[in-house]
């Protein structure tokens, strides 16, 4: 295929897409409003049901209060004087539930205006028959009784309630009527639509048919390529796998080679420590012109120093402690990087751990530490995990271990250990209440030999990027986050079952 007809394609493609997506947003907008016009027109169906159940619940409730005022004038019961109390304090609220109801038109409007009139005058009847029971005006009462049925205000409430129903009954074959037009109209829209679409679809199917045979043979011309490529890859990682294995073995000889010299050093430094009492201690003698008289236990005491060589003495010591501090420094570094080379060797073996006894174990471990400064380690449920039970012991035991030693001056400490299983990965939080650490030092803390905030504490800043290369190498991922004073949070992120090659080999 020429360039010029791949255009011409790929324009065609182009326009039917864009004629597709037209006609779909077309058919949508029709649809959606067409769609919202039957709900409303629905809607009002069912608002004018809902204004003939009203007027029929009120009436029901004046009936009921009228038919309690009868029973309470026939009997003086006082179970018929709380159901006419009970009935006649429904009917207002009743009223007022009708009146919002038909607020929407004008003429049922007009009619509750009535209604509310007529309603409250029977209301008052009501009440003068029970106060006239009340009264022991029995023979008043019988009469209300008799021509109850014939009340000015009975007639009223009767009339205007058909008058409403008879409103109510049009407007509800009106408005059942327009919402029947409404929704077929959204139905024939839907389905010429989707005609529309079906007709464009298959004219795309089509064209997707032409170009995906041109794209078989660009694949397979790609394919090609990636063979060839793909053996480079490999050619490429076997050569980098090789050079960081040499690296390591690098890392060990010159490590183990350093600790030679630095014996050495030490066994000096400790004869230069012991020559200089020796020197001393010989100038004190030769400096002093009286003679050394031994003590009451027959012990020659220590001779003086004159004024100018005491200072000498405690520069010459000064100097040796600056030796030895150092060499101290050196060996802890030495040792370390041995560990973490030793570490890099080591074949990793998954094999199911319960996560919750395994940090509960480190808390036991730590225990005495946490209760001499007040800490609370709390463990919430774990998910169960499939990895290395030494790198995961490593992993936890360092951040727990960092968490204590790092805690904010004369404030109990709490540390929290959660966990949460999320699309097969293991996903742990370390949490606690400690003095932070500042956000410019995120990611300095994972560097080998680098430390943040106040180096009060003992360590070689090893800890943390050991932690995240053990991460690495089980395939997961390793994160901080927390603020000067505020405690730190970290997030260790794993595969829930790990098959041991991801990452396994450093590469």
């Amino acid at each position: 295929m020429t360039a010029d007809a791949a255009r011409r394609r790929a324009l065609w493609q182009i326009l039917l897409l864009l004629a597709g997506l037209l006609v779909l947003a077309a058919v949508s907008a029709a649809s959606v409003i067409l769609v919202n016009q039957a709900r409303d027109d629905s809607r009002w169906v069912v608002h004018t049901v809902e204004v003939q159940n009203q007027i029929s619940n009120l009436l029901l409730e004046i009936r009921r209060t009228e038919s309690a005022t009868r029973a309470y004038l026939l009997s003086s019961g006082p179970q018929f004087l709380s159901e006419y109390e009970t009935s006649a304090a429904a009917i207002l609220p009743a009223v007022d539930r009708l009146v919002a109801l038909a607020n929407d038109n004008p003429a049922q409007v007009a009619n509750t205006v009535k209604l509310r009139a007529a309603v409250e005058q029977r209301l008052a009847e009501f009440a003068r028959g029970i106060d006239r029971i009340k009264n022991n005006d029995i023979q008043s009462s019988i009469d209300i009784l008799r021509r109850g049925g014939a009340n000015q205000a009975v007639q009223d409430i009767a009339d205007i309630t058909r008058a409403m129903r008879a409103e109510e009954g049009r407007l509800f074959v009106e408005r059942t009527r327009t919402a029947d037009q409404s929704q077929q109209w959204a139905s024939w829209v839907t389905v010429a639509g989707s005609g529309l679409v079906v007709l464009l679809a298959a004219l795309s199917i089509f064209l997707v048919r032409r170009s995906s045979n041109a794209r078989d043979e660009a694949e397979a011309k790609l394919r090609d390529s990636n063979v060839d490529l793909e053996a480079a890859v490999e050619e490429r990682t076997a050569d980098l796998r090789e050079a960081n294995d040499e690296l390591q073995r690098f890392s060990y000889i010159v490590s183990h080679d350093l600790r030679s010299p630095l014996v050495n050093i030490m066994g000096f430094t400790s004869e230069l420590e012991e020559l200089r009492g020796d020197i001393f201690r010989r100038i004190a003698t030769l400096a002093n012109a009286d003679p050394v008289v031994p003590d009451v236990n027959g012990e020659l005491p220590e001779p003086a120093l004159p004024e100018q060589d005491k200072q000498l003495s405690a520069d010459f010591t000064e100097a040796l402690g600056f030796i030895k501090s150092s060499i101290g420094k050196m060996d802890r570094l030495i040792s370390a990087i041995l560990n973490l080379t030793r570490e890099g060797r080591r074949e990793f073996k998954p094999v199911k751990i319960d996560t919750r006894e395994l940090i509960e174990g480190i808390a036991s471990t730590v225990a005495h530490q946490a209760a001499e400064t007040e800490t609370q380690i709390r463990i919430e449920p774990l998910p169960d995990i499939e990895s290395d039970r030494l790198a995961m012991e490593q992993i936890f035991g360092n951040l727990i271990d960092n968490a204590l030693k790092y805690l904010k001056p004369g404030v109990p400490g709490d540390i929290l250990v959660k966990g949460r299983a999320k699309m097969g990965f293991a996903i742990f939080e370390i949490i606690d209440n400690g003095r932070g650490i500042d956000p410019r030092d995120h990611q300095r803390i994972f560097d080998l030999f680098r430390r943040a905030g106040t180096q009060d504490k003992p360590g070689q800043g090893i800890g943390l990027a050991h932690v995240r290369a053990l991460v690495r190498r089980m395939g997961g991922t390793m994160s901080v986050s927390s603020e000067l004073g505020n405690g730190s949070n970290f997030t260790v992120t794993l595969p829930a079952r790990w098959t041991g090659h991801n990452r396994d080999k450093q590469t």
